[in-house]
């Protein structure tokens, strides 16, 4: 282990730091899309308006000694308030690194306040690319109540470190397979969470569970959900409802649930020890697979309106799925409460479609809002949104009110604007009626030559084709209500991002780019 702190202060400070128990404050943001349930929605910002929003300015740019592995660098940040350090109670972000490390930053001023390099025992037994890149991955969670955050090494270990000096808490305890590649972590009640795919170190897809609480008898429990395929790869990992289930769509294989495969599906499970409890999944199955059009490339969002908890779902088809969170496919498995096409009529499974994740927000009139990040054009089937922001060649934001139809009284979603063009754009974070969100300037482009069967034989791109023809990544800001753009970062952020996500908190905004910078965002100070 390796740290800023001289170790004699660091034990000193750890045992005096042991006797307090740190309760979250209204400016965290300790998990990728803010909470469990992968809203986005930072419902406690209140210095952030839609009045003030463009006077942003960038407030600093940190670099961070940390090697991309193929197309991933940093995880998205995560942010712990109230922070005892070695210079005082700071607001610190962390995010961690694909060459297996992980990083403590000033929110104030972007300074390094403690690394910790993981250490790894094993080698990979492939050269890593960008399918399996061999690297850290998944987003690091906060536990505010015990002053820890976790985060996989690429060897699966979990450890879980202090927030303040790095120390390490918990583990490393073995929690996934080294180099699988594992996604945002989730914490519940003292487990955390996370999910595999692509088959990376030989790692099965599905969930994944440790108990923290008992730092020396780390349970791990397993729920797979596929032999092979079947790869759950929403940014946002596992999704944790309000209601004791966790879920989480999945990708491309077979479906055959009396053998244990449910590729092609929305599922859910219980906490803790991850049985599976609910499926849902579309009737065109095999069409999706036939056609790589994974429902697994966007997480679900997980959020309650009126009587109902509802799980909105999409992937690449861009077909988005409502569902009802207690019954998702109702006594046949197969039928959602609604479900609308958005995106890729020409069915193709690179740059096309939902990826990332899906958001929701409820506003000051209690009216609950649906955000999808689009990839590519509208469907010529698409629904008549109402407000329009310009053309959308590469793709856009889309958002929705969660409504009653007229005739069965069942909710929908009432499409209500679309962006301008984002090229191209990320899960989406809401936060006090501004939407903020990314163009990643990425290139996504996985093969060769694109064909729709994707039987044929194609020749996947290299690391370093698939860099070239980047943009930079540009931060907008959106009304929420309308799609206005009320603020956009120009060339502030000079290189691209694959694959990340914002944060918000107390005012400021977070982002990383391939290149290990950090940057946050903030208001212009009045003069």
């Amino acid at each position: 282990m390796k740290t800023q702190w001289k170790a004699s202060f660091t034990i000193l400070f750890s045992l005096c730091s042991c006797l307090t128990v740190r309760a979250r404050s209204g400016t965290d943001w300790p998990t990728f899309a803010h909470d469990p349930q992968r809203t986005g929605w930072a419902f406690e910002e209140s210095i952030l308006t839609s009045g003030n929003v463009g006077h942003l300015e960038l407030k600093w740019r940190t670099p961070l000694k940390n090697e991309p592995k193929s197309l991933t660098a940093l995880t998205s940040p995560v942010v712990a308030s109230s922070v005892a350090t070695m210079h005082g109670i700071k607001t610190l972000v962390y995010v961690a690194g694909s060459d297996d490390h992980i990083f403590a930053l000033d929110a104030a001023s972007g300074s390094l306040v403690w690394n910790f390099d993981f250490e790894s025992h094993v080698r990979p037994k492939d050269e890593g690319m960008w399918l399996c890149p061999n690297g850290v991955n998944a987003t690091p969670v906060i536990d505010a109540a015990t002053s820890t955050i976790y985060a996989v090494a690429v060897d699966g270990r979990l450890y879980g470190l202090d927030l303040g000096t790095g120390r390490i808490k918990f583990g490393p305890a073995q929690f996934v397979p080294a180099f699988s590649k594992n996604w945002s972590l989730n914490l519940y009640e003292g487990f955390v969470y996370t999910a595999t795919s692509q088959g990376c170190g030989g790692a099965q897809s599905g969930f994944y569970a440790i108990d923290t609480q008992d730092a020396h008898r780390p349970a791990v429990r397993d729920l797979f959900i596929a032999h092979g395929g079947g790869g759950i790869w929403g940014r946002g990992g596992p999704v944790i409802g309000r209601n004791g289930r966790i879920y989480a769509s999945t990708g491309d294989g077979d479906f055959q649930p009396w053998l244990g495969e449910f590729s092609n599906s929305v599922l859910a499970a219980s906490l803790g020890d991850l049985k599976l409890l609910d499926y849902y999944t579309p009737t065109n199955w095999k069409e999706v697979s036939r056609y790589d059009l994974d429902m697994g490339s966007a997480s679900p969002v997980w959020f309650s309106y009126q009587d109902y908890n509802l799980l909105a779902s999409a992937g690449k088809e861009a077909v988005v799925y409502l569902l009802d969170a207690a019954d998702l496919g109702s006594k046949d498995h197969q039928t959602p409460l609604y479900t609308v096409h958005l995106a890729n009529d020409t069915k193709e499974f690179q740059a096309k479609g939902v990826w990332g994740g899906l958001s929701t927000w409820r506003d000051l009139d209690e009216q609950t809002w649906v955000y999808v990040p689009i990839w590519g054009p509208v469907s010529k089937d698409a629904p008549n949104f109402p407000i329009s922001n310009g053309p959308v060649p590469h793709g856009c934001v889309m958002a929705f009110k969660v409504a009653r139809d007229s005739s069965s009284h069942k909710p929908i979603l009432k499409p209500e604007w679309i962006s301008g063009d984002f090229n191209l754009p990320e899960p989406v974070v809401i936060a006090n009626g501004i939407v903020f969100a990314i163009s990643t300037g990425e290139n996504p482009m996985q093969i060769a030559q694109a064909g729709v069967d994707v039987n044929e034989a194609h020749t996947l791109l290299t690391d370093a084709q698939r860099r070239l023809q980047t943009k930079n990544a540009v931060l907008y800001a959106l009304d929420a209500r309308t799609g206005k753009t009320l603020y956009e970062s120009g060339d502030s952020i000079p290189s691209w991002v694959h694959f990340s996500g914002l944060a918000v908190a107390d005012g400021q905004i977070y982002a990383v780019d391939h290149e290990s910078r950090v940057y946050c965002f903030g208001l212009r100070e009045k003069k």
